[in-house]
């Protein structure tokens, strides 16, 4: 399978190219110096790219995009430009969890260990979904304040590695509850091309494509409590 797979649900603009198990395009883009992310400036130039290096549009197969969770700007410039994409070109598109892409990142977890994947959720939140070693899912996605993701993961009684930008904010609630948080230059803590590309070709169809929030955008949160 040829496939450009995209994410921008978190502050990274994260793009990759796969040909069967060969990774033949690879972007990965943070935010700028004010920490503002550059997902409509990189997102389309760099899936272009990644095209090109798999032959063109019309030697792809699939265009795959994270749905989430992670920020709702983010979510929802990731999938118009996939929707974007496959409507200009006739390519199937489909969706994948953007926390299953993050647990999808090289990391040496051990055959007994679980793998936590934590995204920054602000409002004092985190996004996660714990993992087994074989990558099968422990616990769903969901949105948690940080005391109760560290409860549930002290009430394991197994070794747990966090990984993600919601692991490095609640580090030390984190490693008091018993697990490992690896240093914030760790690959573990972001988005790779090539774990992107492996999630979007392992998912199945999903059409139409449907952000997966987790909870109410600020903006209807702030609709509600105006009254209106």
């Amino acid at each position: 399978m040829k496939i450009v797979a995209i994410d921008t649900a978190t502050d990274d603009t994260v793009v990759g190219a796969r040909d069967g198990s060969e990774m033949t395009f690879g972007f990965a883009e943070g935010p700028d110096e004010k920490g503002r992310p550059r997902h409509s400036q990189s997102v389309l130039g760099a899936a272009e790219a990644a095209a090109g290096s798999l032959g063109g549009w019309e030697s792809v197969d699939r265009i795959a995009v994270g749905l989430g969770p992670g920020t709702f700007t983010g979510i929802r410039i990731g999938i118009a430009t996939a929707r974007g994409l496959a409507l200009g070109t006739g390519m199937p598109a489909t969706g994948f969890s953007t926390l299953d892409a993050l647990s999808a990142v090289p990391a040496d977890v051990g055959e007994d260990n679980f793998r936590l994947a934590v995204i920054d959720a602000r409002r004092g939140e985190a996004f996660a979904a714990l993992y087994r070693a074989d990558g099968s899912p422990e616990w769903p996605a969901a949105v948690y304040p940080p005391e109760s993701l560290c409860e549930r993961v002290a009430g394991l009684g197994r070794h747990v590695i966090a990984g993600g930008s919601g692991a490095i904010r609640f580090r030390d609630e984190l490693i008091r509850a018993g697990a490992s948080v690896p240093g914030t230059e760790s690959g573990i803590h972001r988005l790779s091309p090539d774990s992107i590309c492996e999630t979007g070709a392992a998912s199945g169809s999903t059409d139409p494509l449907e952000p997966n929030y987790l909870r109410l955008p600020d903006a209807q949160l702030w609709l509600q409590r105006d009254g209106k």
